[in-house]
């Protein structure tokens, strides 16, 4: 579905972040990219959505290449990207963050079925509907961040930290609901995020990303039982 090859792209053409990374998300994956603060992953992101240029490589979805797509195009081609903070529309109420997400041509026509799906699976959504976003707790404006992603009827989701800033239980509850839209929809999942044992836990693969240089690579399970991992992310 997703293809990056040997992406090499940053904020400057002088300066690259990321140094040749390859990796590959196919239909209904669920794919984690973890490493450390600083290594390149929110970058990843910008490149696939196309909000940074990249100098050297190739990104393609579902077969064709979107190298050189305008940002504006890609959500309309099934990728809804969940940013790093949130950044919810803070002026706006609930329900209208959500119609700012179905905004692509599958989200006006799934419009009314995705607000009911989205509606279930964050009950307090509902419940707040007309509220302004900006007073929503920051687990709240989470699932908004979440459900506002869902509401384009994506077929690959990429969530940025999703758990930052977020009590161990409502980062729970966030991975929980996460695993249940998966098999509901059959979505494919690019997750980065800091609780690298929960992000490989579900993960089919996973990627370590280390000065933007992809150092690891492999099942979910094989990398958070890997020495290198354990000893660098999971403190053993």
């Amino acid at each position: 579905m997703l293809k990056i090859e040997d992406l090499t792209a940053g904020y400057s053409a002088a300066i690259p972040v990321l140094h040749g990374v390859s990796l590959s998300v196919e239909a209904g994956q669920f794919i984690s990219v973890v490493g450390p603060n600083g290594a390149g992953k929110t970058t990843l992101f910008k490149a696939i959505s196309g909000m940074i240029a990249f100098t050297e490589g190739r990104v393609s979805f579902e077969g064709q290449d979107i190298s050189q797509l305008e940002a504006s195009r890609r959500p309309h081609l099934g990728i809804a990207h969940v940013p790093e903070g949130r950044k919810v529309f803070p002026a706006m109420t609930v329900l209208e963050n959500l119609e700012m997400g179905a905004a692509t041509e599958a989200g006006r026509r799934d419009w009314a079925a995705n607000l009911e799906r989205i509606y279930a699976w964050f009950p307090v959504l509902a419940e707040r509907a007309s509220q302004y976003a900006g007073t929503l707790s920051g687990g709240q404006q989470q699932m908004l961040a979440i459900g506002r992603g869902l509401a384009s009827s994506p077929k690959l989701i990429m969530l940025d930290e999703p758990s930052m800033g977020l009590s161990p239980s409502i980062a729970d509850f966030v991975f929980e609901k996460l695993m249940e839209i998966r098999r509901e929809l059959g979505l494919a999942i690019l997750l980065v995020e800091q609780r690298v044992a929960e992000a490989l836990q579900f993960a089919d693969r996973g990627y370590v990303l280390e000065t933007g240089r992809i150092v690891l690579e492999g099942d979910g399970a094989v990398l958070k039982a890997d020495d290198r991992v354990r000893q660098a992310y999971l403190g053993m």
